[in-house]
């Protein structure tokens, strides 16, 4: 864990830190301003924290990695994807439905808001485009990762063997317990089960990315689960109301 003076703490993947193009951060819950069950770095308006608060937590997030701007969506589970290109601001909306999002746009910050769902980040170093991707369990059904690997490809001409990935802190499988994965699970999930009803979803990230192209070695699983160490992270199944840490990454200029 990084710490800078007069910053919020956070968390670098090394193979994405190589890479002088980008800058990230996982930050933590660690930080920030707000009170409790949203102590203290909480980045979500919409679980009862006040807005002022949360504006001084995200403009420590960005001041932290010394971006304008922090670009957000409002998370549905789903599988659609943000392009933001560069000199275009009609996508740049804070709010938007969408659980992926995509630019080759410098200095603004891809955020995802989390509390036990996955954030996953893909760099193309070559193209410098990236992307940010919150994936929970529905997200995994949707294969949002490979679909966003393929919007990569099919916007900006991304090759899928190039891309660097990081999976950030998430529930992990001493924890990610489904007892209805029968019914909400395709059968293929099965071999991603490490006991009974509970799922490797760091396994099954990496499954989907190599399956949409990734190499292996270019893929980085943090293998830190939030449910378990609520002491860094925020976790909605091992605290019901509570706050999101934030996941942000953004192109240098």
């Amino acid at each position: 864990m990084v710490r800078v003076n007069g910053f919020p703490p956070c968390f670098h993947f090394s193979r994405l830190s190589r890479h002088k193009g980008l800058v990230h951060g996982v930050f933590t819950r660690r930080g920030g301003v707000s009170p409790a069950p949203f102590h203290s770095l909480n980045v979500s308006g919409s679980v009862g924290d006040a807005p002022k608060r949360v504006q001084t937590n995200l403009r420590k997030i960005a001041e932290c990695l010394h971006v304008r701007s922090l670009a957000s969506m409002k998370q549905v589970h789903e599988d659609h994807i943000l392009v933001l290109k560069a000199g275009t601001l009609s996508d740049l909306r804070d709010g938007a439905p969408a659980d992926a999002m995509i630019t080759n746009r410098p200095g603004v910050g891809l955020m995802v808001k989390q509390a036990d769902c996955q954030a996953v980040i893909l760099f193309d170093p070559k193209k410098q485009v990236l992307a940010n991707v919150h994936c929970g369990w529905r997200g995994h059904v949707k294969n949002i990762l490979g679909k966003t690997v393929r919007k990569m490809k099919a916007v900006f001409g991304c090759r899928p063997s190039d891309l660097v990935a990081g999976v950030g802190p998430s529930l992990g499988p001493c924890c990610a317990e489904f007892i209805t994965f029968r019914e909400i699970f395709p059968r293929g999930f099965e071999r991603f089960m490490v006991r009974e009803n509970y799922f490797d979803l760091w396994a099954l990230s990496r499954f989907q990315l190599e399956e949409a192209g990734l190499r292996p070695e270019n893929i980085a699983v943090t293998e830190i689960c939030t449910r378990c160490r609520t002491d860094l992270f925020f976790s909605y199944r091992g605290e019901g109301k509570t706050g999101r840490f934030g996941t942000v990454a953004a192109l240098r200029k």
